[in-house]
């Protein structure tokens, strides 16, 4: 059975966290241009109704959805709101995320707990109630948006790193488990990509000559690309493991990052 019945982009509706800004802005936008109808859920809610607002101002089909991934009760609930609403969910993007910098000795309890919870939990939140409701149609693609530093060390990211290893393993197990629904779950992991939460990292002018030449302070490479990535695009590799043309791709890991992990 195919895993879903068209492309990604040509119709259906899907479902993308983390929808108010960076990457999941991003992907929202590129699915609505190619025709998909979008569920936006973000915890941000002014932010999310201001970007959908623009969105349905070019004549997008995007509807907000503000919910808060790490809440099990409100993602069941929003996920049911939005096959009741919008239709069968048929895609969904996990592109939440969180990051909070430092060394281990200094990262509190509460930190790492936060990490978890939006970079893992809501991971597993989500695609637990999508994937309920996909398995009977047989049919449905998930991404995971991750991160390179889920396969490569990061000093001072310890937490976000594990949280996305977290994150990316949780996605092939469930992949593995799903595909007899003709399910795919795929990953996409970026690296330095123009976002805010890039840009939180940056404390000076040097902040973005040390992404892109690497520092041997953190042990870190630079990006053999000679550039950081856009959101579009980390989106359009999104885009691609969602459609047909990636029909029989499950359980991969997409590495979007000029290079910066040296294919790890």
């Amino acid at each position: 059975m195919a895993a879903t019945t068209r492309g990604a982009g040509t119709g259906g509706v899907a479902l993308v966290t983390g929808a108010a800004g960076g990457i999941g802005r991003a992907v929202v936008r590129a699915l609505a241009e190619q025709g998909t109808t979008v569920a936006a859920v973000d915890r941000d809610g002014d932010g999310l109704r201001k970007h959908v607002a623009e969105l349905a101002g070019s004549g997008l089909t995007v509807t907000a959805y503000p919910a808060d991934v790490t809440d099990a009760a409100e993602v069941e609930a929003t996920v049911a709101a939005v096959e009741e609403r919008t239709g069968p969910v048929e895609y969904l993007v996990n592109a939440a995320g969180l990051l909070r910098m430092g060394e281990v000795r200094s990262t509190s309890p509460g930190d790492w707990a936060e990490m978890f919870a939006v970079n893992a939990g809501g991971v597993f939140h989500m695609s637990r109630a999508v994937v309920e409701r996909m398995a009977p149609r047989g049919r449905g693609a998930l991404v995971t948006v991750a991160s390179n530093a889920g396969a490569t060390p990061r000093a001072r990211m310890a937490g976000y790193a594990a949280s996305k290893a977290a994150a990316t393993m949780f996605t092939k197990s469930l992949g593995l488990e799903v595909a007899r629904y003709g399910i795919r779950c795929n990953v996409v992991a970026p690296g330095s990509t123009e976002t805010p939460m890039l840009w939180s990292m940056w404390h000076d002018d040097s902040g973005r000559a040390h992404t892109v030449q690497g520092n041997a302070d953190d042990f870190r490479v630079g990006i053999p690309l000679g550039k950081t990535a856009r959101p579009e695009d980390v989106a359009a590799a999104v885009l691609f493991l969602l459609s047909d043309q990636a029909g029989h791709i499950t359980l991969h890991d997409l590495t979007v990052d000029g290079g910066a992990a040296l294919g790890a």
